[in-house]
């Protein structure tokens, strides 16, 4: 009963943090900052452990763990406070200390982000001292003095009062953690706001496909990806929720003059729509962390030339408005390359989980120095005056896409019918292009594969290869070949700190 007591207390600081957390600022709440400062904190090979194992679940795997952490403790706080008074409320004290110094230590945080883990503190303290003082009521002893020894059950009149008062935190918890996603700008806000909005057609729109960029193989990876089906890697807990009418870009830094533009200014300047292929730094050999759609937005290098960065200026900072930065060099946004302030995705505003209403755009870069989400603020800089999230955690600070190949189909331990089998798969080396993908099989001759039609050099290009398999167990290993002629490495390196490199391949039986 002590420990579901705790439970119920923990619940209570929580909701009246996360309540108080919309008196102060956005993702001011003791959970999330809390939550926010472990991944800041996740040592990197951690990180991609994570991300290597969960993928796009990586944060709710972080939930989890953060949510039965949290339980255990409470759990132990209500104990403590029953057995060794104060020692549950002194546990309490910590947890929420802890959540204070994390809010006061968050990106655009200030002093008034201490007040929700205050409020969190109080607010669980009296709530287990109560429920706990309840517990610790016992009867008079009996004057039978063989029975005045004996531990004392408690009165029934205290477990009433105890299953009430319960009950009433519980719902009071519930309440008050409803009550702060309702009386908050809620996410049915930004999703209604993107719902109502009705963007531009583009003024240059990208070429449709050629028909033979696609091709007709069960299984393999579509040209274009599903908007519902494209990766998702970020720091963001909480999908940060900006209204479009409320989004501001501004240029600043190491420029002649600062530019500040809105929602509105940004989609009545003359958009460009075009097809790019992203990929995270964190993809493995053969993972699935890359995609390509079509983009629409305004080139970056024309709102820099309103800037007119200074000739000693090498990198742009980028800051979403949940205070993520990633460091992009300077040329990359500004020598031709459609580089994207982009407010599309696939024929519809972006996503809220892949940037809306705003984000940044780069072929051929990692997206870790380029491609940020909920963009707010551009300062143009140099590397050797700044840096960004990634790059203070041993990353590389220039990151350009390495050329990259991997067999979708037949998948790893398939079981193929000897005989005529197709196998296929994607390639990709953003702005230089795929000039060849080779197939081999038991490490064998290399075979060269038919390649799909090309879109660009920003794009990922289908590929297949017909085998005359025989019987028994086989490894089938592709690599691709660059537009420059340039050979896929075979050195297999992990993705820290500049992504990693290896030649895909695939176990199978054939019967």
């Amino acid at each position: 009963m002590a420990a579901a007591a705790g439970v119920v207390a923990g619940a209570v600081t929580l909701a009246a943090g996360e309540l108080a957390g919309l008196l102060v600022g956005p993702r001011s709440g003791p959970f999330f900052v809390v939550g926010n400062t472990i991944v800041d904190l996740t040592p990197e090979w951690l990180k991609s452990f994570a991300i290597s194992t969960f993928g796009e679940n990586d944060k709710i795997a972080l939930f989890a763990c953060l949510a039965t952490m949290l339980t255990l403790l409470a759990a132990i706080a209500g104990w403590l406070q029953l057995r060794r008074p104060p020692w549950g409320l002194v546990l309490v004290g910590i947890l929420g200390a802890v959540a204070a110094v994390a809010a006061l230590t968050r990106p655009g945080s200030d002093a008034w982000y201490v007040i929700p883990a205050i409020v969190a503190i109080v607010s669980g303290s009296l709530t287990l001292w109560l429920l706990i003082s309840v517990l610790r009521e016992r009867p008079e002893q009996p004057s039978d003095s063989a029975h005045a020894d004996a531990p004392q059950p408690l009165p029934r009149s205290s477990r009433r009062r105890f299953l009430v008062l319960t009950v009433a935190a519980a719902g009071l918890a519930v309440a008050a953690a409803a009550g702060s996603r309702t009386l908050g700008q809620t996410r049915q806000d930004i999703l209604d706001a993107r719902a109502r909005l009705r963007l531009p057609s583009a003024d240059d729109p990208a070429a449709p496909p050629p028909v033979d960029a696609e091709l007709d193989v069960p299984e393999i990876t579509p040209f274009t990806t599903p908007n519902s089906e494209f990766y998702r890697v970020d720091t963001a807990l909480e999908i940060p929720r900006l209204h479009p009418g409320e989004w501001r870009l501004r240029i600043h830094g190491m420029v002649d003059e600062a530019v500040e533009i809105d929602f509105d200014d940004l989609v009545s300047l003359p958009l460009v729509e075009r097809m790019i292929t992203l990929t995270c730094v964190s993809n493995e050999v053969g993972g699935e962390l890359a995609g390509n759609a079509v983009w629409l937005g305004y080139p970056l290098r024309a709102l820099l030339e309103r800037a007119r960065p200074h000739d000693d200026a090498d990198m742009v900072l980028s800051t979403s408005v949940d205070g993520f930065t990633a460091s992009t060099p300077l040329e990359a946004l500004t020598d031709g390359r459609d580089a994207l302030l982009a407010v599309g995705m696939n024929g519809e505003p972006l996503p809220m989980r892949h940037g809306f209403p705003v984000r940044m755009v780069v072929p051929g870069l990692y997206g870790y120095v380029s491609a940020t989400k909920w963009v707010t603020d551009l300062r143009v800089t140099r590397f050797d005056r700044e840096t960004a999230y990634w790059t203070d955690r041993g990353w590389a600070e220039r990151a350009p896409i390495k050329t990259a190949s991997r067999i979708d189909v037949p998948g790893s331990f398939a079981r193929l019918d000897a005989g005529p089998n197709v196998v296929a798969g994607v390639a990709w080396a953003q702005r230089r292009g795929i000039g060849a993908v080779q197939v081999n099989v038991d490490d064998g001759e290399w075979y060269e594969a038919e390649l799909a039609g090309e879109v660009s050099v920003d794009t990922w290009r289908q590929w297949f290869w017909e085998w005359d398999a025989e019987p028994g167990r086989h490894t089938v290993r592709v690599r691709a070949v660059d537009g420059d002629g340039a050979l896929q490495t075979g050195e297999q390196v992990p993705p820290i700190p500049d992504g990693a490199s290896g030649w895909h391949s695939v176990v199978v039986e054939v019967i």
